[in-house]
């Protein structure tokens, strides 16, 4: 005797054994029960998640030749249930939509639905994947569709509703069935290999309902092809074995090498992996499962329902997700997708995986500009060995003091002649102004990017306590004083020291004098001098496209421009 999958011999026989979908079956047998069954019915959802089977269902509780009329616990044992079940009823009619797609097949449809059942109450046509079918072959299903003879009742599945036109759609009744949880599944599972007798490992079961996908069917093949290997206890190893993915103790090697920051221990588990047979792709795939169930339990608790647990018992995630933080983790999967995309047509792939994730090892090394001059100011030792801390990825601030200039810095100047006020007497404009370069020096000195804008400023009136200050009226200026209405706390902090008053403060636009020095032409090339440099840090596009960018100037020389384009760019200042 032939062999029947799992599928099709524990499939559900009446509503009540109906698993996952339980709104949907209450919904129909409620709809039998007050004699209220609609003409036509469209089941939508993905595939495996009971589709057909409750299809088959209705039809067997509507034709059950047991039952006086229409009833929801169908025989099961009368002609018409049986077969009903094996999809050979003359007045159940199943239809593949994607063979039988043509007006041609519709029209002989409608010719033979006007015809009584041969036995039964109704002639039931079940039509899937019927988004298969072609316009026109929809159209010809129209008329029929919405004013169907009484002895007829059509049910429709697809699992494309967006592709079944809207007409039809309006003459049906659409239940959407949802996926299965893999706690649902997982129950399923085990009751089916307690009645086959099969022993099995809890992780197993947990993980195999968890790569289902929702699909109940897809958990019964896999179920299905690895008990046909004849090894009992179904083990989590054999599973990971015949999906070809990384195995969960390589894998975990690989991360705890990451977050110790080994990268020779790093190479070594992904040459571990490769030897396995595991391509780049699926390695990457794994790591960004287990990334991401360290970040939900990171971010939601290891009683999370979106965890998968992929392939790791809670206890160990939640192990080496004390290695992490959440934005490092955020930025591996993040970096790990993309280079997934990248593999796709890439011939380096095993060279561009390890470079991957030797980047993710040696990120705690990876330290910004303000950290190492903060380091070297304070004259502390550099940071921990990476085993003995938290992995984090760490991003360069965006007010960091350029490293251009190779003068000595506000460091050579004592902490109290920064902070004591530069004013003995009473404050005025005039005096705000003489002295207006030393405090933009202090803004620099306190936020080098604002200070870089208020350069080309100067101040006005000077009032209550309240100062103005004027930015040049062109798309450069409101450019800085949007940044700098950002920092007035900071503007207003440093003035006050400098003052020895509280002051606030005022931005408006006006037409500043700039005086035009004549300076000897440069040879191309050349690097700029300190104050030519400041002048070109100042300028707010340059701040713009430096701070877009996240970049840092390393060099700043004169290039050479065309005469023409020289004509030009004075004809425009005119």
């Amino acid at each position: 005797m032939s062999y029947t999958v799992l599928a099709r011999r524990f499939r559900s026989q009446t509503f009540d054994d109906v698993v996952g979908q339980d709104a949907v079956a209450q919904t129909l047998k409620n709809a039998i029960k007050t004699g209220r069954v609609a003409h036509a019915y469209l089941f939508c959802g993905t595939r495996g998640v009971g589709k057909t089977t409750m299809a088959r269902i209705l039809a067997k509780s509507l034709n059950c030749l047991k039952a006086d009329g229409p009833t929801t616990t169908p025989c099961l044992v009368c002609d018409s249930c049986v077969a009903i079940n094996t999809g050979d009823d003359i007045d159940v009619i199943e239809i593949d939509g994607a063979s039988n797609r043509g007006i041609d097949n519709i029209r002989e449809l409608r010719q033979n639905a006007i015809y009584r059942p041969a036995r039964a109450r109704y002639k039931i046509y079940i039509v899937d994947e019927v988004h298969m079918l072609t316009t026109e072959a929809f159209n010809a299903l129209l008329k029929i569709l919405e004013e169907p003879p009484a002895h007829v009742k059509f049910i429709f599945a697809t699992t494309e509703p967006n592709k079944v036109l809207p007409t039809i759609q309006s003459r049906c009744q659409r239940f959407d069935f949802s996926a299965i949880s893999p706690e649902v599944i997982g129950k399923q599972l085990a009751e089916i290999l307690g009645k086959e007798g099969i022993a099995f490992e809890q992780d197993f079961l947990m993980q195999l309902s968890r790569l289902a996908n929702g699909s109940m069917r897809d958990a019964l093949s896999l179920l299905d092809q690895l008990i046909s290997s004849g090894t009992q206890p179904l083990t989590l190893p054999m599973l990971e074995q015949l999906l070809g993915r990384p195995g969960a103790e390589n894998l975990n090697a690989l991360i705890q090498s990451i977050a110790a920051a080994d990268p020779a221990a790093v190479l070594k588990s992904i040459e571990s992996l490769s030897m396995q047979g595991q391509s780049a792709s699926q390695v990457a795939e794994a790591a960004v499962e287990l990334f991401r169930d360290m970040m939900v339990i990171k971010a939601a608790g290891v009683n999370s329902p979106v965890l998968l647990l992929s392939g790791v018992s809670p206890a160990k995630l939640v192990q080496l997700g004390d290695k992490f933080d959440i934005p490092w983790l955020v930025f591996s999967i993040t970096a790990l997708e993309r280079l997934r995309w990248t593999l796709r047509n890439s011939e380096t792939a095993r060279a561009l995986l390890e470079a991957t994730f030797l980047r993710l090892a040696m990120s705690e090394h990876f330290l910004g500009l303000d950290a190492v001059s903060q380091q070297i100011r304070s004259g502390t030792a550099p940071a921990a060995a990476a085993g003995d801390v938290k992995k984090k990825f760490i991003v360069p601030p965006a007010n960091t003091p350029s490293s251009i200039s190779t003068e000595p810095a506000a460091a050579d100047h004592p902490q109290a002649a920064v902070n004591s006020p530069l004013f003995d007497g009473a404050v005025d404009a005039q005096s705000i102004v003489q002295q207006w370069p030393q405090i933009i020096e202090r803004i620099r000195a306190s936020n080098f990017q604002i200070g870089s804008f208020l350069s080309q400023t100067q101040p006005g009136e000077f009032r209550n306590g309240m100062l103005t200050i004027q930015f040049h009226n062109d798309g450069k200026g409101q450019l800085a004083i949007d940044m700098c209405r950002k920092k007035t706390d900071v503007i207003e902090s440093v003035l006050k020291d400098a003052l020895g008053q509280a002051v606030h403060v005022k931005f408006e636009s006006a037409q500043l004098q700039t005086a035009k020095a004549a300076t000897p032409a440069a040879t191309p090339g050349a690097r700029l001098n300190r104050k030519e440099e400041e002048q070109v840090m100042s300028d707010p596009a340059v701040q713009m496209l430096l701070q877009g960018l996240s970049a840092r100037p390393i060099k700043i020389e004169r290039l050479e421009v065309p005469e023409e384009q020289q004509d030009l760019t004075e004809e425009t200042e005119l």
